[in-house]
């Protein structure tokens, strides 16, 4: 039944037909040929092994072509196998309800990839992928390196090769290397602020076993908190809590002198304790208060689920999908709610609840806009809009969230600096990267200068992409897929979508779901107010990103336009015409 049984079935004739079905027509007409025998006669587990050394993708193409091969190519055995086989490794199975099936594709789907901004070449690469690494669950680069975070808590210190570039920077190339920075690692952090420049520490959220106190055996499990140099990967300062206090996230706020760490325990609470970065590295140990923040303090009621970060501001989402921000600046004030009537600069912890329509589900916190996604896959977005980087056609700021019409149900939702990007899925289920606000140095590939609407970015997204991010010099892409990560998103409901009201009792069918209609007739007046061909071809390009149609069609709009571009010429530069 092993290895040597594979063999002998070559000289047997197996039916092409699915197993539960009749003899093979014509089979007892054809002399000579011997009989055609059903797969099914085969021993369960002899099939099982055949499979497993199938790759993965043909394991699940195997299992659609019919009931019997669904069954077998489903069952954990066949997994187990596929899983030592792609990590020999790994012990553990992990969890869930198909802990092997999980971890195979886990592993097979993960990968890190980036396309570098500057230089000529413009395509995606794929960064080494560690063996020890069970799938991907979140990433961050840092001013050199990149950092991954596994599912059973191993966070990987990937170093990069550096390349001279034509203007005398050193630029990496690609991660060619990686170390293991520490194991029980829950979550990790490092400056909040978009340049990578700033980012030299990394504090990490850790699992430790501590000694007990004397007169007593054994040990405890406490969190800590460690903090490395993101330029070696050497610890230079550690901190640890009580064994009663368990945590699940971290996050960083304020300068370097000022630094607060946010701590989410399990129960909902925000602890905070401010440290110096400019003293971590000197030789010295010192005590830290840790204190409740004031959003837990004074609506002890609420149970904060995750929590997102920059600079000089922070945002609270509740279990309930509920949304508070704090603020720490006047300026970053200003841009995200147009005025500073409620501001109060001797009390900035103060939460401001924000008013939406629907329970959010997570979101992206830019330097000065934030973009929210809700239940029902609806995007909004708010802030300063100088660059269009909240995508909503115009540049002018929103002081309130702002629903992006035109794209609903992200995967992956970013805020940079000046810009925005989307990670979405068509209807192909294929994926595809959007992106808005500034272009400049390449951040926006395609679109040099810029859009004030999301477009499709000419980046080739891989199949199980996940989360994003993009850098100064560069953009990120997490590869990993879970099968226990079902889509959240919930149907919203027919009286609260854009441009069919509330139906009147007796009425009929609407007439136009969704204000398809109104929307062309914005589109053609867009295009109308354009004074060149130039310009109208420029704008019907947007357009057609902002139109909910699949990928292939996207791509066979754009193409057409490209040659009708090029073949009009210089041609139709005026001022249209009155019947134009």
């Amino acid at each position: 039944m092993g290895e040597k049984a594979v063999p002998s079935l070559r000289r047997r004739r197996v039916k092409r037909s699915c197993p539960s079905c009749g003899p093979e027509p014509g089979g007892e007409e054809k002399k000579g040929r011997g009989n055609p025998i059903s797969v099914q006669l085969f021993p369960p587990e002899l099939v099982e092994h055949i499979i497993s050394f199938l790759p993965v993708r043909d394991v699940v193409a195997l299992g659609q072509t019919c009931h019997y091969f669904r069954e077998v190519c489903d069952t954990e055995g066949v997994w187990r196998r596929i899983c030592r086989r792609l990590s020999p490794r790994l012990r553990e199975q992990g969890s869930g309800v198909r802990p092997w099936k999980r971890a195979a594709i886990l592993n097979y789907t993960k990968g890190l990839y980036f396309q570098a901004f500057g230089g000529r070449r413009r395509c995606l690469s794929k960064s080494v992928a560690p063996l020890l690494a069970h799938g991907y669950r979140r990433f961050l680069p840092t001013k050199d390196h990149v950092f991954i975070l596994d599912y059973v808590g191993t966070l990987f210190f990937f170093k990069n090769a550096l390349v001279s570039s034509t203007l005398g920077q050193i630029q990496w190339k690609r991660a060619c290397r990686y170390v293991v920075l520490c194991r029980g690692a829950k979550d990790f952090a490092s400056d909040p602020r978009c340049d990578t420049v700033y980012r030299k520490y990394l504090y990490v959220l850790a699992t430790r076993e501590q000694l007990g106190v004397a007169g007593t055996t054994g040990s405890r499990a406490c969190d800590c908190v460690e903090v490395y140099l993101q330029s070696s990967g050497q610890r230079v300062f550690k901190m640890t809590f009580h064994h009663s206090m368990s945590f699940k996230q971290i996050v960083l706020v304020g300068q370097e002198t000022q630094r607060a760490l946010l701590l989410l325990t399990e129960e909902g609470k925000i602890y905070s304790l401010v440290v110096n970065e400019t003293q971590l590295d000197q030789p010295r140990s010192y005590t830290v208060q840790l204190a409740l923040r004031k959003v837990s303090h004074c609506l002890p009621h609420l149970r904060v689920a995750c929590m997102a970060s920059n600079q000089s501001s922070t945002v609270y989402i509740t279990d309930q999908g509920g949304v508070y921000f704090e603020v720490h600046t006047p300026g970053v004030y200003r841009d995200l709610f147009g005025t500073l009537q409620a501001f109060d600069p001797l009390d900035q912890q103060m939460p401001l609840a924000l008013s939406l329509p629907a329970k959010i589900l997570f979101c992206a916190l830019g330097y000065n806009h934030l973009g929210l996604v809700d239940e029902f896959g609806r995007i909004f977005m708010q802030g300063n809009n100088r660059y269009g980087q909240l995508g909503t056609g115009d540049k002018m700021d929103r002081g309130e969230p702002t629903q992006v019409h035109y794209l609903q149900r992200p995967i992956a939702l970013w805020c940079g600096l000046n810009h925005s990007l989307v990670l979405s899925q068509g209807l192909d289920f294929s994926k595809e990267l959007l992106g808005c606000g500034c272009g400049a140095g390449g951040r926006l590939p395609g679109w040099p200068k810029g859009s004030a609407s999301f477009v499709k970015l000419h980046v080739k997204v891989p199949l199980c992409a996940c989360s994003l991010c993009s850098t100064r010099e560069c953009l990120y892409m997490l590869s990993s897929h879970d099968i226990e990560h079902h889509p959240a998103y919930r149907d919203l409901p027919a009286s609260r979508v854009v441009g069919n009201p509330e139906p009147s009792p007796g009425a009929g069918a609407p007439q136009d779901p969704g204000g398809t209609a109104q929307a062309c007739e914005e589109y053609l007046s867009q295009i109308h107010s354009c004074p060149t061909l130039q310009d109208r071809m420029e704008k019907m390009k947007e357009i057609v990103g902002w139109m909910p149609l699949m990928a292939a069609q996207k791509d066979f709009f754009w193409e057409a336009l490209d040659m009708l571009q090029t073949a009009a010429g210089g041609v139709g530069e005026g001022p249209p015409t009155p019947d134009s």
